[in-house]
Parts: C-alpha cells; sequence; structure tokens
C-alpha cells in the first residue's frame, strides 16, 4: 500500500561517501533534506582499502575541506597511520595519504549525519522516481511510501544492479553482501537515461595472527604531519605500521594455471574495469616481464585483526585465491576472513549531466559518485559535495557553482567526466589537470575558502582566520622580497656551509630562498627579524616563492584558458546549422551541449577548425543582434 510521506526540498539517494557530503551540503544550507541507505550499517563505507587521501586524492579531499564538506575532518578523527607521499617530488604532487579505522570512519560520518539539522536519514530502498514536465515530482521507497521532493541526487555507488563474481560463483550483491538496488536501474533506464555496466574488484582480509611480519618490510606514518582539515590541529596518536611484501613466479604460475577459472578471462564479467587499479590477475597478464608486484598489508582498524592486501584484488577461486596468497612472504599460513571478489554494476554515461552534475533533460535531478563512472571514496565524495551545493543553487533559482580546470582538481575532475565521458571507471591522477602547480595540495584554502563563505558552507569564524592566514603570507612574502641580507663575513661562511655561493653586495631573502639549496628554516640562522609563523603559513610561503617563475608562468597559460571559458554558448543552439563545421563535430557537439568555447573545445572529435567557425559563427550573431 502506497502513502503520503510529506514534501522535502533534496532527497539523496545512497549514504555513501557522495551521498553523505550531498546530504550534509544541503541541509547545512538550510534544506530539508532526506538521506536514504539500502542499511544504514553501511553508511560511508570503506568496502574497498579502509584509507583516504593518496596521490592526487589528497588533493581533492583538501579541496572540499575548504569548500565546507566533511570527508577532511572524519579522516582526522578516525586515522590510524598519516604520511604525506612525494616528498622527494615538486611541491605540485605532494599528497597526504591516511589509513582509516573502517568501523570508527563509518560510525563518526553516520553520528554527524544524525546530529545534523534538517537531515533525516533513513534504511529504505528507492524503486521509482517520477517526473512531471520535465522536472522531478517524487521518490517511492520499496515500502510504498511516496515523498514529494524539488531536487533528487542519485548516490548510488556499485549498488546498481550489483553483481559479485568469485570464481565460478557469481550473484547479485552489493559490496559486502548488502542488497543490491534492481528496480532503480530499470527506473532511470526509463526515464531515457543511458546506462554502462563497469566493474571493479577488492582483495581478501586476513587474520593478523595468521601472518608472519618479520619476512616483510615495515611501512610507519610519520610525525608531525599537518592534518587533512584546515580548521583541525595537527594531533598525536598512535600510529599503526602497514606492511610491505611481494609476489613472485610461484604466485605468478598459479594465476597463469587458473585464468580459466577466472570469470574475467572466461567472458562472464561484461563490465569495463578501472584501469589504473588492475586484478591481480590482470597484472600478471598485461605486465608479464615482471618479476614481482608490490603488495602492501594494511591494518583494516585498531578493535579488530581483519587486515586488508592491498594489491591483491581478484574474482579467482576461493581456493585459488587461498593458494597464491600462501606463496607470498610472510602469509604462507595466512587465514582468509573473507575473499576478494569483483563486482559489478550499472553507472551512467556522465556526458548526459550538465557541469553542475544536473541531468541535461530533467530538471532537479542530479547524479553523483561511482553512478557517473569514477571510482574512489574521494572522488566520489567531492561530486557529492558539488552536487548537493547545486540542488540549493536550483531551488534557490541561483546560478550553480561550477569550478573550472583551473580551480580546483574537482573542476578537473568533473569536466573530464562530463566533457569526455569515460569508458572506464575514471580515476584522478595529477597528471590529469594541466595548472597543477596551481592546483596544490597546500593552497586549496586560498583557492577555494573564499567560495565555500560565499555558498554558506564555510562560518563567518574560520572565514575571518583564513584571511588572518592570507594576510600573514602576503605580509611574510612582501617582507622576504624587500629585506636584504648584507655580504658579511658571517652571512658567507653560512651560505658556503650550505653548498651555495656567496654573495658580494646586498642581496633579498626571497632571491635566497629560491637557491635550491636553501630553504626558509636554513635561513633562520641570518633572517635574524623573521616573524614567528603557523607551519602551514611558512609552507605557502616558501612555495611560492621558490616556483615564483613557473608559478607565473601557469597564471598567463590560465588567462588564455580563461577567455575560451567566459565565451558561453546558448543552450538551445542547434550545431547541425553551422556551415563549416564538420559533421562528427556538430553531432557531437548536439550531443554533449557544452556551456562554454572552452568545454566544446576539448570534446573528443572537435577540432581547432570547427572552434575557429563556432567563434565566427558567435561574432555573426553578435553583430546581428546589435543590427
Amino acid at each position: 500500500m502506497k502513502y503520503d510521506a510529506g514534501e522535502y526540498d533534496v532527497a539523496v539517494i545512497g549514504a555513501g561517501h557522495a551521498g553523505c557530503e550531498a546530504a550534509l551540503a544541503s541541509s547545512r544550507l538550510g534544506m530539508k533534506t532526506l538521506l536514504f541507505s539500502i542499511s544504514l550499517e553501511c553508511i560511508a563505507n570503506m568496502p574497498c582499502n579502509p584509507h583516504i587521501g593518496g596521490t592526487s586524492k589528497g588533493h581533492l579531499v583538501r579541496e572540499i575541506d575548504a569548500l565546507g564538506g566533511e570527508m577532511g575532518k572524519n579522516i582526522d578523527k578516525t586515522m590510524i597511520q598519516i604520511r604525506m607521499l612525494n616528498t622527494s617530488k615538486g611541491p605540485a604532487v605532494h599528497s597526504l595519504r591516511a589509513q582509516a579505522d573502517r568501523k570508527k570512519y563509518q560510525m563518526e560520518m553516520k553520528h554527524t549525519l544524525e546530529k545534523q539539522d534538517n537531515l533525516f536519514l533513513k534504511q529504505a530502498e528507492i524503486v521509482d522516481i517520477t517526473i512531471e514536465d520535465g522536472k522531478v515530482e517524487t521518490i517511492e521507497t520499496n515500502l510504498g511510501a511516496i515523498y514529494h521532493v524539488k531536487t533528487i541526487i542519485v548516490a548510488t555507488g556499485t549498488y546498481l544492479k550489483g553483481k559479485i563474481f568469485i570464481g565460478e560463483n557469481s550473484y547479485e550483491s552489493g559490496p559486502d553482501g548488502v542488497s543490491a538496488a534492481k528496480p532503480l536501474s530499470d527506473c532511470l533506464k526509463s526515464l531515457g537515461i543511458e546506462l554502462q555496466r563497469f566493474k571493479t574488484g577488492t582483495p581478501a582480509r586476513i587474520n593478523r595472527r595468521s601472518i608472519d611480519f618479520s619476512k616483510m618490510e615495515i611501512q610507519e606514518g610519520e610525525n608531525d604531519i599537518v592534518p587533512f582539515s584546515f580548521e583541525d590541529k595537527t594531533r598525536e596518536f598512535e600510529q599503526i605500521p602497514c606492511w610491505l611484501t611481494y609476489t613472485n613466479e610461484k604466485t605468478h604460475e598459479i594465476i597463469r594455471a587458473n585464468l580459466h577459472r577466472s570469470p574475467l578471462y572466461a567472458g562472464l564479467i561484461e563490465g569495463t574495469g578501472p584501469r589504473y587499479c588492475p586484478s591481480i590477475e590482470d597484472k600478471v597478464v598485461r605486465f608479464a616481464d615482471k618479476e614481482r608486484h608490490q603488495i602492501f598489508v594494511e591494518p583494516v582498524g585498531i578493535d579488530t585483526e581483519e587486515m586488508y592486501i592491498q594489491g591483491m584484488s581478484s574474482s579467482l577461486p576461493e581456493d585459488v585465491q587461498i593458494a597464491m596468497y600462501r606463496t607470498l612472504p610472510g602469509l604462507e599460513n595466512c587465514e582468509f576472513t573473507r575473499p576478494a571478489y569483483a563486482i559489478e554494476y550499472d553507472a551512467i554515461e556522465p556526458s548526459q549531466l550538465k557541469s553542475s552534475l544536473e541531468l541535461k533533460n530533467i530538471s532537479g535531478l542530479f547524479f553523483a559518485g561511482q553512478i557517473n563512472g569514477t571510482s574512489g571514496y574521494e572522488e566520489a565524495a567531492c561530486q557529492g559535495l558539488i552536487a548537493g551545493i547545486n540542488a540549493v543553487q536550483k531551488i534557490k533559482g541561483k546560478d550553480p557553482l561550477i569550478l573550472d580546470r583551473s580551480d580546483a582538481y574537482i573542476g578537473v575532475l568533473i569536466d573530464d567526466i562530463v566533457t569526455k565521458s569515460t569508458a572506464e571507471p575514471y580515476r584522478m591522477m595529477t597528471s590529469r589537470a594541466e595548472y597543477r602547480l596551481l592546483l596544490r595540495q597546500d593552497n586549496a584554502d586560498l583557492r577555494l575558502t573564499e567560495i565555500g563563505h560565499n555558498i554558506g558552507l564555510i562560518s563567518d569564524e574560520r572565514y575571518e582566520r583564513f584571511l588572518v592566514k592570507k594576510k600573514q603570507i602576503d605580509e611574510e612574502i612582501e617582507r622576504l622580497r624587500t629585506t636584504n641580507i648584507k655580504p658579511t663575513d658571517k652571512n658567507n661562511k653560512f651560505l658556503v656551509e650550505h653548498g651555495t655561493s656567496t654573495i658580494t653586495a646586498g642581496t633579498k631573502i626571497a632571491d635566497l630562498l629560491k637557491r635550491t639549496e636553501l630553504t626558509y628554516e636554513m635561513l633562520r640562522e641570518i633572517d635574524i627579524n623573521r616573524p614567528e609563523l603557523d607551519k602551514q603559513v611558512i609552507e605557502e610561503v616558501e612555495v611560492m616563492i621558490k616556483y615564483e617563475g613557473y608559478i607565473e608562468m601557469q597564471k598567463k597559460q590560465v588567462e588564455g584558458f580563461k577567455k575560451l571559458e567566459k565565451r558561453l554558448l546558448p543552450e538551445d543552439i542547434d550545431y547541425s546549422k553551422i556551415k563549416g563545421i564538420r559533421l562528427e563535430a556538430r553531432q557531437k557537439l548536439n550531443k554533449f551541449k557544452p556551456y562554454s568555447v572552452g568545454q566544446a573545445s576539448r570534446i573528443s572529435g572537435v577540432s581547432p577548425a570547427d572552434i575557429s567557425v563556432l567563434l565566427i559563427y558567435l561574432e555573426q550573431k553578435k553583430k546581428a543582434k546589435k543590427g
């Protein structure tokens, strides 16, 4: 029996990392928000590796925090190890990575949702969405509850028609044995939404007591690392080590001998898997020349003996998995608590979305997370945040928040999937960002806090603290640029001791800091009047001075990029009627409906010549309108 369950502003379907951020954003912005999960025990679940951050993903978490999201704060509360990756490289690719206590991360996020004003958390499966006059109208649960809503955010992760594969065995399920969502997938198809089939996987979990760590290399955490959230202070906590071991020829022999039992190689799996996170059988086949592969053994939490075996995801039968795992040094007697599995699921073809993450042909229907063809907790969370913000902007009749490629990694990710689409699960990487020296994780607050404050997710108090930090950075850079160091014997002795050339005339501290041999901390010895500054301020000052030339170069590149981004395109433009644009380009432009000339130029199949014709067409239209 169906019944009327009331009226709400925003409904979020799915309470994974995308759904949590979407629901928190909309409710914090004053909207009456529903958040549905098939199981409340799976809120913010980490069915794969229980960690947050990593190369490029750490950037996303910092950006989420700078805009007023929750992921950074949640991992700061629940981490059991933290490290800074890529420190031997330039600052553009430095990335925080933290191992989470899986259950505590879930519990903390669930409690945050439960405490949030305007947010109503419900355990239910959504089976239908109704549309009237091209706009969302209602959603219906499996128990017949019908909610009238103004906007909907679909954030179903890998649950849509989820199917688990372990060797010859397969069954319908979401991650961790939770029910899959079937009716909603059929509902989306009935609305004319194009779906595609993707797959991902996860390794086995092993009882810690069955592992011989003496045969492995220890991977310790690091102390005095700044947190993910710009609001949080560095805290002391007991860090739990991770461990490193390797596959070997015996491992590879077992895999090769059993490929016929892999559903992937037997043709049972239809979905496309992630290129940059392959299964162990994929690695052995694709990289046949490699003698071994790195395998990380990582804790799932403090109050559990389960260990996560990073790098050994597989869909081989359980008996084969046990045999191949036991060939690894330290895992000779390992006992499984959960086998590895592959999961296949429905995702939408993301070119159907606007850059706001709203569906192009249904008003008020947004999508976020893995349903958009992405992979990873961080990629999901940032989309959820943007979808949540834009659902509110839609209700308020305001322009959507669209971050471009020069604003944030979030902008790169969303632009990539809606402009280029994706034929495989999309993973964020630093190489995807053209302006990565400007989009560092350390300056995410300088780039985005003002936007978060204008939207309403950054409090006045936090914004005031941000302005103080920004002022300190500007003042210290100015001081370093205007303060001279004299060529005294003491100062030149200091320079020689640090392997750099002496000076014969007064030299600005900033010019000394640009030398590769010197750091801000080293210069303390001869920079006697420096103020006491926070570690984050110092880091920003040092990067901005040392890389000043490269930063200015990228800023000039951004200026050219912005010119095309500002040339907006009407939504109702019919590209098939523009003479001079090639047939393929007309078809692609009509399909993608880019919002700007810049976005049009990034669509595969649209050439620079097509863009030139488009610019001429726009100028002619402009002149005709004036005439």
